[in-house]
């Protein structure tokens, strides 16, 4: 092992140890550390302590945009308290979904300056108070203080500790203590209660079985130490067992519930947790009506957890992409494959829209798929039938002209059908022979219909994007006029994906030799009207600037313009008339956020012009200017408000910070300083719901 390797080693280390006393510290019996992938987008667990790895997988990726406790911390950077179930069913439905328990949780952001490196979640019983106390939160924010210490100092050293392949688990006490063994006085007690006796280590696993216990069950103690009583009692293989001990394991409450024993004995399970572990109580209820035994078959409990986090998760899908990604984020771990592909029906043929697991030679071995070529895939969408193949063997007795080029052991082909209609089908596909039971493929083929619905809505929404970003594109403009005497700089940048478009604009306008025009602005929306909208305000501002209107006059212009239009909707604006030869600008701004302006020595400062009232709401308003000192050197920047504004945030406080910000970027050219200022922006941010627009212009010495 290198000597780089076993640094990071160490610091991992170092973060299992913070991470630990702050458990110990604050009392809390579950927690998580995440940290950020490489793009800055989805937070990954790191290290977990309290569940088992198959429940801490739920949470394994979480993207920014959406809304959790762990990324509202990070995107706020603030502790985020969430008191108890009903708080979390109130603010949080999406989590309450998943994790119907009595607890209380507390999410905090593992930052410094404005870097957010991740952040910590801790839970605790829904027992405790339901404030946290100034000592638990001076506690949270000194933990997250040292591990963002660490994590730059590893940074420092060149050795930065991402997120690993699979989270990390903190050892757990031990479930029994020291000397409660089979032959203890205190497991003779326990024999002459009645009824059995269990004991459950925090994973679930057996680590005591009293002998009236395995009278009970059926099965020797030996054959159970160890094992999950779901895992080793095929009767036990439903959601309910392991959903009870999940609900003891995370809210620390007594749970219960009532199994048949084949052929017709009725048991009653009652789970008493603690920190250790959870004791369980078994005793025989009134004997049930003979039913059939349960065939054999996986747990199910955490596959359904997957799927009910989909199907939340599903609702606030936007894109085809937003599809693609939650679907394998769920879907394959709760089943363990390890390829997904999701295929459309276009023009005669199945094309990728997206996938999971597979190499660029894979997808392009079964992209654009003809419908007639007799494939599993074209078989699913043409005769919506599941094709379910255990082994490589049972595809090839199948399809032997593409068994040769598969590159897994086992396939799931099922089809996926909208409103009546196939719109296409998809894959899951597995490393290693795997047969389906029964359950398996009825979960997946009841999935079939809900991604269906979630695509067919999201390439229309696509489709729709598309078509209103090609309107936007075209009214900007595509190459800004060369001014003599001026430096112009200007970025457009559409919101976060997931968003529809906006009706952010600029412009900049040659008027004589020595004038011109700056123009930025916003119409009020997201959609194809606001887009439209935004290219009549843009040619109206342009007509009348042409025309050798005064700022103040542009504005009632186009105001009388809108209003007459009619249009529903508001547009902010502002207009700088730009005098190179007296070193002037001419402000007048109709509701618009305020412009920046840093003098050649650096100092920054906002400008503040009457802001006026947004176009198109009264037809006879009227606007003011404010004429301010331009000299050669001294940048003007324009912008809208989705570089400045989101939710959670102090306006003002922000707009100092940007012109600190400004006032502190080398001035180099203008095309640096535009880029500076939009990752500026993006580190405040990480999911803009705005589109942002920025223009920045600089006079020079010479004309």
């Amino acid at each position: 092992m290198d000597s780089g390797t076993e640094r990071v080693d160490f610091e991992r280390q170092l973060l299992d140890q913070i991470f630990g006393g702050l458990l110990r510290e604050v009392g809390a019996h579950v927690g998580s550390v995440y940290l950020f992938d490489e793009d800055q987008q989805v937070l990954v667990l790191e290290v977990t302590a309290g569940v088992p790895p198959e429940v801490a997988e739920l949470w394994g990726r979480l993207r920014i945009g959406v809304p959790l406790p762990v990324t509202d911390a990070v995107r706020r950077r603030t502790l985020m308290w969430v008191g108890s179930e009903a708080d979390m069913a109130g603010r949080y439905p999406r989590a309450a979904l998943v994790l119907p328990y009595p607890l209380a949780l507390a999410a905090a952001p593992i930052r410094t300056g404005t870097t957010v490196r991740g952040a910590v979640l801790l839970l605790w019983p829904s027992s405790r108070p339901d404030v946290l106390s100034s000592h638990e939160r001076e506690r949270i924010g000194a933990a997250c203080d040292r591990l963002a210490r660490l994590l730059d100092l590893a940074d420092g050293a060149g050795q930065r500790i991402l997120p690993g392949p699979r989270p990390r688990s903190l050892p757990q006490p031990p479930a029994v203590p020291e000397g409660h063994d089979a032959d203890s006085g205190a497991a003779l007690l326990i024999d002459r209660l009645p009824g059995g006796t269990c004991a459950l280590d925090r994973q679930g696993r057996l680590t005591y079985v009293s002998s009236k216990a395995a009278d009970l069950l059926g099965v020797p103690a030996d054959g159970l130490l160890g094992a999950r009583l779901w895992e080793a009692l095929p009767w036990l293989r439903d959601p309910v067992p392991e959903d009870r001990y999940l609900a003891a394991l995370i809210s620390q409450e007594s749970t219960s519930f009532t199994a048949l024993r084949p052929p017709d004995r009725q048991l009653a399970f009652a789970l008493h947790p603690d920190a250790t572990g959870i004791s369980v109580h078994i005793t025989r209820t009134a004997d049930a009506v003979p039913q059939p035994a349960r065939a054999a078959g996986p747990s199910r409990a955490g596959a359904l957890y997957h799927l009910m986090h989909l199907a939340g998760a599903l609702t606030e899908a936007v894109g085809v992409r937003d599809v693609v990604d939650l679907v394998a984020d769920h879907i394959l771990p709760a089943y363990h494959a390890q390829a997904l592909a999701l295929l459309v029906a276009e023009e005669g043929r199945l094309r990728i829209v997206g996938s999971h697991g597979y190499s660029r030679a894979d997808r392009e071995r079964f992209d654009n798929t003809p419908l007639t070529a007799p494939t599993p895939g074209t078989r699913a969408l043409t005769d919506g039938v599941p094709s379910f193949f255990a082994s490589r063997r049972q595809l090839e007795e199948s399809y032997p002209e593409i068994a040769d080029a598969a590159t897994n052991a086992a396939w799931a082909f099922l089809p996926l059908i909208a409103s009546g209609r196939p719109v296409g089908c998809w894959l899951t596909a597995y490393a290693q022979p795997h047969p389906f039971s029964a359950e398996e493929r009825a979960a997946l083929t009841s999935l079939s219909g809900l991604i269906a619905q979630a695509l067919d809505r999201a390439r229309t929404y696509d489709r729709q994007n598309q078509v209103a970003r090609g309107l936007q594109a075209a009214l900007l403009p595509h190459v800004l006029p060369a001014v003599p005497g001026l430096e112009v700089a200007a970025r457009y940048l559409p919101a976060t994906h997931g968003m529809d478009i906006g009706g952010d604009f600029y412009d900049l306008i040659r008027l004589t030799r020595h004038t011109a025009a700056a123009v930025i602005g916003d119409v009020q929306g997201h959609n194809v009207t606001a887009a439209a909208l935004m290219g009549q305000v843009r040619t109206g501002v342009h007509a009348h600037a042409t025309a050798g209107a005064a700022p103040d006059q542009i504005l009632t212009r186009t105001n009388r313009l809108l209003a007459d239009l009619a249009p529903e909707l508001f547009t902010s604006c502002l207009y700088a008339h730009l005098d190179l030869a007296r070193h002037l600008v001419r402000l007048a701004t109709a509701g618009h956020p305020p412009p920046l302006l840093r003098h050649p020595d650096g100092r920054t400062e906002i400008l503040h012009p009457d802001p006026g009232l947004l176009l198109g709401i009264a037809p006879h308003a009227s606007y003011t200017t404010l004429d301010v000192p331009l000299p050669p050197g001294a940048v003007l920047a324009l912008y809208t408000d989705g570089l400045v504004e989101s939710p959670g945030t102090d306006l003002e406080q922000v707009l100092a910070g940007l012109a600190r910000h400004l006032a502190r970027t080398p001035a180099e050219s203008l095309d640096d300083i535009a880029d500076d200022m939009l990752r500026y922006a993006g580190h405040r941010i990480w999911e803009h719901t705005d589109d942002i627009a920025l223009l920045l212009v600089r006079p020079t010495a010479d004309r």
